[in-house]
């Protein structure tokens, strides 16, 4: 197996000892559709605090935002192609969760999330609503805000 398909490398030192050497961890990016760009970046970046790590136009026909945080090995990527847009399809399943164990950070994401428009939404799976509040970006597209500690 590669040093890119693990997490940890061991090598052996000149003295036969063995010592681990930290290898970065992969990094996630989930790309959707997005009708409006703008808005669905204003979203994620007023309500989370996320920034536009990058921006693109004309791609092939594609424009997008690449939003997160340059520390964090997570991104949301929202793409449109004028010429053959493609119609964002969420489900209620579609899900991004935000863990939020300390009760004042919740609180304040979710006073953010407010100020911006948006409305708790209930959430299919009452698991979310017992823990926390589920809303809507402008694409449909559901966020929860879970005030418990993570998986």
């Amino acid at each position: 197996m590669s040093a890119e398909h693990r997490s940890r490398e061991t090598m052996t030192s000149p003295s036969h000892e063995r010592a681990e050497v930290a290898v970065p961890a992969p990094v996630l990016r989930i790309a959707r559709p997005s009708r409006n760009l703008d808005a669905v970046a204003g979203f994620y970046t007023r309500a989370f605090g996320l920034r536009v790590l990058e921006s693109f136009t004309d791609d092939a026909g594609y424009e997008g935002v690449i939003i997160g945080h340059e520390r964090w090995p997570y991104h949301l990527e929202l793409t449109h192609r004028s010429a053959h847009p493609v119609t964002p399809r969420p489900t209620p399943e579609d899900l991004l969760v935000l863990y939020l164990p300390d009760p004042a950070e919740w609180n304040e994401v979710i006073r953010r999330v407010r100020d911006i428009g948006a409305h708790p939404v209930p959430s299919r799976n009452p698991y979310w609503d017992r823990h926390g509040l589920t809303f809507e970006d402008p694409d449909g597209y559901r966020i929860v805000i879970a005030n418990v500690g993570r998986p």
